[in-house]
C-alpha cells in the first residue's frame, strides 16, 4: 500500500524513512514547513487502512487539529476512499467542550483529531500523535494523563519544531531512552529534495536564534530568557486576538492599558487588557510603526476614551514625557499614571507580569512576533551586582510588546477604592427639617 500511495503522492526521502519506521515509540524534531505533518497524517491514514484501529491526533489548538485533518482527508481520498470529516463535540464538563473530528474508515477504523490539553488525552485507548508538542500547554500534565492510554501495546508518535530546552518534548528527545529518533533540518530537507531557497528563506528571519530553532532543530538554551517558551505557551489561547479593537467593543470586565513609546527605532505598542476574575484577557495589541506623536496620541486617546478602562501606564521616559504629560492632563491621574522607566521601575513590573504568567491569569495571542518578543527580555547581573531586566534591539524592536504587556499588567494591579461621599442636598434637608 505504502508503495502504490508513493506513485499518487510523491514523499522525500525523509518522509519515506519516517513512515518505513515501524518502531512503536517515535519521536521527530524538525524545522518549520518540512511537510513533516504530510507524512506523520499519511503513516495514520496507511496503518488504519491496513487494520481496525484508533488513532488520536491531539494537536496545539482547534485550527491546528483542524489542518492536520484536512491532511488526514487527503491521503484516504488519494487512496481511495471518500471519508466525510465529521466534526462533533468532545464534552469535558458542563461548561467545557472542545472541537472534536473524526474520520471513519469502511473497516471500521477512526482517526480523531482533537485540541490538546490533560482531559483530551485521557479520553481514549488508542494510537496516538503528539503534533507540535513542545508547543503544547501544560506538555508534562498532557504526558501523565495520556501515557497509560497506549498501556495496550499502541502506538506513539511525537512531532515537533524545538522551544527551549524545557518542556517534555526536549525531555524525551534529549533523554537516553528507547525512542526511535527522526531529525529533519531545513538543509537534509532540501537536500532530499524539498524546493526551497535556503538563504532566501534565512534572510526573512527576525533573528539568528529564529532560524537556529525553527529551521536548524537547535533547542536554544532558556537560562537567560526570564519568560521562557514553555512559560509563554502556557498563557497563549487562540481566542485572543492582536489586531485593533472592533468599532463595537463591549467589554464585560475593566480594561488595563499599557503604552511603550518608540518613534524611529523601536515601536509604540499599546497593550489592552480585560480583567475577568483574576484572570487578564488580552483585547488588543496595537503597533504604531515609525508613526508621527499627533497620529500616536490621536489613536492612544481613543482607548483612553473607553468607558471601562480603569487605568493607563504610559511609558515617560525621554521621547515618551510629552504624550505621557499630556494624556495625564486630559484624562487625571486616577486614569492615567507616567511611569519612568528605571531599573526598580523594570524589576517591579517584570516580576509582576512573571508572577501572573506563572500563575497562568494572561491570555496572550498565539502570534511568533508576540512570542519572541516576550521571550526576548532577559534578567541580568552586572558587574556591580545590580539586576536589571534588557533584550537586543532589532528590527522589530526593543521588547516594546514585553514592556507593553507589563505596563497594562501594572496598571491592573492598583486598588480601587469608590469614593466616600455625603450628599450636601440630603444635608440641607435635615437643617431645615431641624427648625
Amino acid at each position: 500500500m505504502a508503495s502504490q500511495l508513493s506513485g499518487l503522492v510523491p514523499l522525500y526521502q525523509y518522509q519515506k524513512e519516517w513512515i518505513s519506521d515501524k518502531s512503536r515509540f517515535k519521536i521527530a524534531n524538525k524545522g518549520r514547513q518540512t511537510g513533516f505533518s504530510f507524512g506523520v497524517a499519511l503513516e495514520v491514514v496507511l496503518d488504519a487502512v491496513e487494520h481496525k484501529t484508533l488513532w488520536v491526533l491531539l494537536s496545539r489548538g482547534e485550527r491546528q487539529s483542524k489542518e492536520l485533518m484536512e491532511k488526514v482527508q487527503m491521503h484516504a481520498k488519494a487512496i481511495g476512499h471518500v471519508c466525510e470529516v465529521i466534526e462533533d463535540e468532545f464534552q469535558i464538563d458542563d461548561n467545557r467542550a472542545y472541537k472534536m473530528l473524526e474520520l471513519n474508515l469502511p473497516n471500521g477504523s477512526k482517526i480523531i483529531g482533537l485540541p490538546a490539553n490533560p482531559d483530551t488525552a485521557r479520553g481514549f485507548s488508542g494510537n496516538v500523535v503528539l503534533d507540535e508538542f513542545a508547543f503544547h500547554r501544560d506538555s508534562r500534565k498532557i504526558w501523565t494523563a495520556l501515557y497509560p492510554t497506549i498501556t495496550r501495546g499502541y502506538k506513539i508518535r511525537v512531532i515537533s519544531t524545538p522551544n527551549g530546552k524545557s518542556g517534555k518534548f526536549y525531555e524525551l528527545w534529549s533523554g537516553d531512552n528507547r525512542w526511535s529518533k527522526h531529525e529533519v533540518d531545513i538543509y537534509k530537507a532540501v537536500a532530499d529534495g524539498l524546493p526551497i531557497d535556503i538563504e532566501e528563506l534565512r534572510e526573512g528571519c527576525d533573528s539568528e536564534d529564529d532560524w537556529l530553532q525553527e529551521y536548524c532543530c537547535e533547542f536554544l538554551d532558556e537560562a537567560s530568557a526570564y519568560l521562557t517558551y514553555e512559560l509563554i505557551a502556557g498563557c497563549e489561547c487562540e481566542k485572543e486576538t492582536s489586531i485593533i479593537l472592533p468599532e463595537f467593543f463591549n467589554p464585560f470586565g475593566d480594561l488595563f492599558l499599557g503604552l511603550d513609546i518608540g518613534r524611529k527605532k523601536d515601536l509604540s505598542v499599546i497593550w489592552l487588557w480585560e480583567k475577568l476574575g483574576d484572570v487578564f484577557y488580552t483585547r488588543a495589541v496595537h503597533e504604531l510603526v515609525k508613526m508621527k506623536f499627533r497620529s500616536q496620541k490621536k489613536i492612544l486617546y481613543e482607548y483612553l476614551r473607553l468607558l471601562k478602562l480603569r487605568r493607563a501606564c504610559i511609558d515617560c521616559t525621554g521621547i515618551g514625557a510629552n504624550l505621557a504629560e499630556d494624556a495625564q492632563l486630559d484624562f487625571g491621574k486616577s486614569r492615567v499614571e507616567q511611569v519612568t522607566f528605571t531599573s526598580a521601575s523594570k524589576a517591579q513590573m517584570a516580576v509582576n507580569m512573571k508572577q501572573i504568567f506563572e500563575d497562568k491569569q494572561a491570555r496572550i495571542p498565539v502570534v511568533k512576533a508576540i512570542r519572541n518578543d516576550l521571550h526576548s527580555v532577559k534578567k541580568l547581573v552586572t558587574a556591580a551586582g545590580n539586576i536589571r531586566y534588557d533584550a537586543d534591539r532589532n528590527e522589530n524592536g526593543h521588547a516594546d510588546r514585553f514592556w507593553a504587556a507589563a505596563l497594562g499588567l501594572h496598571a491592573g494591579q492598583a486598588e480601587f477604592v469608590p469614593v466616600e461621599y455625603k450628599s450636601v442636598a440630603k444635608k440641607r434637608f435635615k437643617r431645615k427639617g431641624a427648625y
